[in-house]
């Protein structure tokens, strides 16, 4: 598989997609038809307008899926696909009743490339558990695309030691996650982003990433860091410690 898997698309004091257009578009074929899926956002037009004005300039077309009223045939001429960000609750439900859910899948096990950013990105995981989103809508189950077998975290926020804040932090939520489920979940701070390109999966971006495992304490992985044994992970939901 080929997949770009961005913490966020967009980076504090940058406009969209810019802290990581070289990385993009290097991704994207040249002169390549993308096809966005808005559904994380209400604004379906105004969002994929959006992902059109940062692409256009490096010559890449966006379509909207929801353009044409038919997402499945928008999927099909596309050569990738962009999975945008918003609520992960709202996208997955969307997916499910699109049945784009099934046919992403099995586009992109078949060759299309892949780019997720922040609840696009939770979609690449086999589950919505690690979403950080509040349960806005209720999707048919949390099954999500399971492109990779192991979960992710974007917008991943360390603890700031100075906070008065008395509630879970995000490594304590993850932690109470692995009491429930044994399968990694890797962290991707705000402004990094998962490359994988067949069995090869590295770590990207201006920051370093967290790895939380049952039973073990996080670990801290380096920009560069070749995270491809995180592509054998096997997924266990539901198996209390």
């Amino acid at each position: 598989m080929n997949l770009l898997l961005l913490s966020n698309s967009t980076q504090h004091g940058r406009g969209y997609l810019e802290h990581a257009l070289d990385t993009v578009t290097g991704f994207l074929p040249a002169g390549a038809r993308l096809a966005f899926v808005p559904y994380a956002l209400a604004d379906h037009d105004g969002y994929t307008a959006r992902v059109r004005d940062a692409l256009t300039g490096a010559g890449i077309g966006v379509r909207g899926v929801h353009e044409g009223g038919d997402p499945l045939a928008r999927l099909g001429e596309a050569d990738a696909v962009f999975v945008g960000g918003g609520n992960s609750f709202r996208l997955l439900s969307a997916l499910y009743r699109t049945g784009l859910r099934e046919a992403l899948t099995e586009a992109v096990r078949g060759g299309l490339p892949y780019m997720g950013a922040s609840a696009g990105t939770n979609m690449a995981a086999p589950s919505l558990r690690t979403t950080n989103d509040m349960p806005i809508v209720e999707p048919p189950s949390f099954e999500a695309l399971g492109l990779v077998p192991f979960q992710i975290n974007p917008h991943y926020l360390d603890a700031d030691p100075a906070s008065t804040h008395k509630g879970e932090t995000r490594e304590e939520r993850l932690r109470e996650f692995l009491e429930e489920n044994d399968v990694p979940v890797l962290g991707l701070r705000e402004g990094s982003w998962l490359r994988v390109e067949g069995g090869r999966a590295v770590l990207g971006g201006e920051r370093d990433a967290r790895l939380f495992r049952r039973g073990t304490d996080p670990q801290e992985l380096a920009v560069g860091s070749d995270l491809s044994g995180l592509l054998r992970s096997r997924a266990e939901f539901d198996a209390r410690a």
